[in-house]
């Protein structure tokens, strides 16, 4: 399995009983953990509810305590000796932000990434800004319009190679590449969200891939 600086699989094995910790996502002072798999976004000093502690982050490690026990996990590779097939599609967890939102770490061309789900944009919608800090040569791709708050801008459709949210990966995922700074956030829009399943658990929003 391969995995990236926002797509991580370290488990934290500080004490028998613990819950199981997996990093998705590091960022300064914040860090996606999975926890007994559910996944939540914490600042530093934030405790998930099942009393997970970020004491720190930074884009290549993060310090965990539990149950009163310090762990740092840090950015590793690991490469498994075989490979079993899983008996049920990939799933991730999304809490909801205070804002409402659902905001989920990911990556795009295998670039750490951090998108706002957005059920309204057709496609996966990002600022030139993006696109360039992702090396993707979008003035090669047709050139759209696009309706935004501030009226028609120029746009440019791209085919994305692949895009990664947890376990779930697609390739060929059809991406919009908008002049100026809109978005402010990269929107993971229709063209990703209409291949996975979605629902939403008890406050959380799931993704599940599909065979």
């Amino acid at each position: 399995m391969r995995l990236t600086a926002l797509l991580l699989v370290l488990v934290a094995t500080t004490t028998l009983g613990a819950p199981r910790v997996e990093v998705k996502g590091l960022f300064a002072g914040r860090a996606v953990l999975a926890v007994d798999g559910r996944d939540h976004l914490l600042r530093a000093g934030e405790s998930s509810p099942e009393g997970v502690l970020l004491v720190s982050s930074t884009s290549r490690e993060a310090i965990v305590e539990i149950d009163g026990v310090r762990t740092t996990l840090s950015l590793s590779r690991q490469i498994a000796g075989s490979f079993v097939a899983p008996s049920e599609p990939e799933q991730v967890r999304i809490a909801r932000s205070p804002d409402s939102h659902y905001r989920v770490a990911g990556t795009i061309n295998g670039k750490a990434v951090m998108m706002m789900v957005d059920t309204g944009a057709t496609a996966l919608a990002m600022n030139a800004r993006d696109a360039r800090q992702l090396g993707i040569d979008y003035r090669s791709g047709a050139r759209i319009r696009a309706s935004t708050a501030g009226g028609m801008v120029d746009s440019y459709a791209v085919t994305l190679a692949r895009v990664s949210v947890g376990g779930i990966v697609l390739h060929n995922v059809r991406g919009t590449v908008v002049e100026g700074s809109f978005p402010e956030q990269i929107l993971l829009g229709n063209s990703f969200l209409s291949r996975v399943s979605m629902s939403e658990e008890a406050g959380m929003l799931v993704l599940r891939g599909k065979f």
